[in-house]
């Protein structure tokens, strides 16, 4: 598979390496306003593939991506510490306006990747931009949340995160919503294995983990500037499920119709992935707390989506 990324700083390069490492992609083409920064961080990571597979890594240009299967786009203004997501909404938006339409005159049958932040309504801003059909535009979503989940769990449970089964939906950021009502291990609810194991889920426990997977992004970004491991695993993993056409489930932000009432959206639900982008969405069950803040993440998305769209017709 041949994979466009956008950007080649922290995110985008680390983006590459766990491609060419996991023998995800074999072509890797990697685009960035300093030039002389992607053809070294492209060098550089053409001297690993020989320890991987037989990858070709190269710098480009947009007229490289022809051919590309996915086109991650990782570009875009830093996170600062301090700032949210939605703070980066205006600057992001110009930077989509200057390349997503290169994109997609370079690669008009690609599947977009958006993990620039705020991740769900530059997916929308991106839709908009690409013309491309809702199915072949996705945002990392919720997908790197939900690790952050289950590796908590896993570590209170004494339980390998693989084995849980926990997801977090709605927006990639401060309402998201962690869904413990219906998470499992082995056919048995979270509650219940905590009780039998003797670590029952205390309403502290659930604040520390809610803390830990919703403010994880903060925390890193202050003690090191930016997050990149586990976001690069995430795309890796939803390159790897188009890829093979695996109709996995991942919780990957796309545009619905519908999300409780809030129409024309982009955020997170369980999301059935193949060769063709999105094949199907999985629309969870939730308890009415669950719901309601379902809701309330789709109604803040819905409104800042607005204003980012409102920002691309008055240019």
């Amino acid at each position: 598979m041949k994979v466009g990324i956008i950007g080649a700083g922290s995110v985008g390069s680390t983006t590459a390496f766990a491609l060419i490492m996991k023998g995800v992609a074999r072509k890797v083409v990697l685009i960035d306003a300093n030039q002389a920064k992607a053809e070294a961080e492209a060098s550089d990571l053409a001297h690993a593939t020989p320890f991987a597979y037989a990858n070709k890594v190269k710098a480009g240009t947009y007229e490289d991506l022809k051919g590309c299967e996915i086109v991650i786009v990782t570009a875009g203004a830093n996170q600062k510490p301090g700032e949210t997501r939605i703070d980066l909404l205006g600057r992001n938006v110009k930077i989509f306006e200057s390349i997503i339409p290169q994109i997609a005159k370079a690669a008009p049958d690609t599947t977009l990747i958006i993990t620039a932040n705020p991740a769900d309504i530059m997916t929308e801003v991106a839709l908009k931009l690409s013309g491309f059909p809702k199915e072949r535009v996705i945002g990392s979503g919720t997908v790197l949340d939900t690790a952050r989940f289950r590796t908590l769990l896993g570590y209170h449970l004494g339980v390998s995160p693989q084995s849980i089964h926990a997801n977090v939906i709605g927006e990639h950021g401060d309402s998201e919503v962690l869904v413990w009502s219906a998470g499992d291990a082995g056919t048995v609810s979270l509650d219940k294995l905590a009780e039998e194991f003797g670590k029952p889920f205390t309403p502290e426990v659930k604040a520390q983990i809610d803390d830990g997977v919703r403010n994880a992004a903060y925390k890193i970004i202050d003690g090191k500037g930016a997050t990149f491991y586990g976001i690069a695993g995430a795309l890796c993993r939803i390159c790897s499920a188009i890829s093979n056409n695996e109709y996995a489930i991942l919780n990957v932000s796309t545009h619905h119709e519908d999300v409780e009432g809030v129409k024309n959206v982009c955020l997170s639900l369980p999301t059935v992935l193949g060769k063709r982008g999105v094949h199907n969405v999985v629309y969870p069950v939730l308890n009415d707390e669950e719901r309601s803040k379902l809701a309330s993440s789709a109604k803040v998305m819905k409104e800042f989506s607005d204003k980012a769209l409102e920002m691309i017709s008055q240019n």
